[in-house]
């Protein structure tokens, strides 16, 4: 069974960074593509960053490009998001996800994810 844990967040000041990790337990990561994904209360779930299985290949939303910066240790099993820059409008709850290779994960489309771990809280607040 697929299992993926979120941790790392933490309330930050505009300007600052945090470093979010998503470790999985019960498979080997490195058979799949993982998301990051965030909602903040009142908002979809939104698609912010991709990784595939390798690490070689990486996708980011505009919102988030040039200041996150997905990666992957698959001896491990964690996969990162660094966060730097962070604005007020990044406040949300962060979710990484697991797909299957042979989805359109690349899209970054929830549906496109079907394992999904419970969260981690990020505050960018003064």
């Amino acid at each position: 069974q697929l299992q993926l844990v979120e941790s790392g967040g933490d309330l930050v000041q505009p300007g600052g960074s945090l470093r979010l990790s998503c470790a999985a337990s019960g498979f080997a990561l490195d058979h799949y593509p993982i998301g990051w994904f965030r909602q903040a209360p009142g908002k979809e779930r939104e698609g912010i960053s991709c990784i595939s299985s390798s690490g070689l290949s990486t996708n980011y939303a505009d919102s988030v490009k040039g200041r996150f910066t997905i990666s992957r240790d698959n001896a491990k099993r964690t996969v990162y998001l660094q966060m730097n820059t962070l604005k007020p409008e990044d406040t949300a709850v962060y979710y990484c996800a697991a797909a299957d290779p042979l989805s359109n994960w690349w899209h970054l489309l929830p549906r496109e994810f079907a394992s999904w771990g419970q969260g981690t809280q990020v505050t960018v607040s003064s």
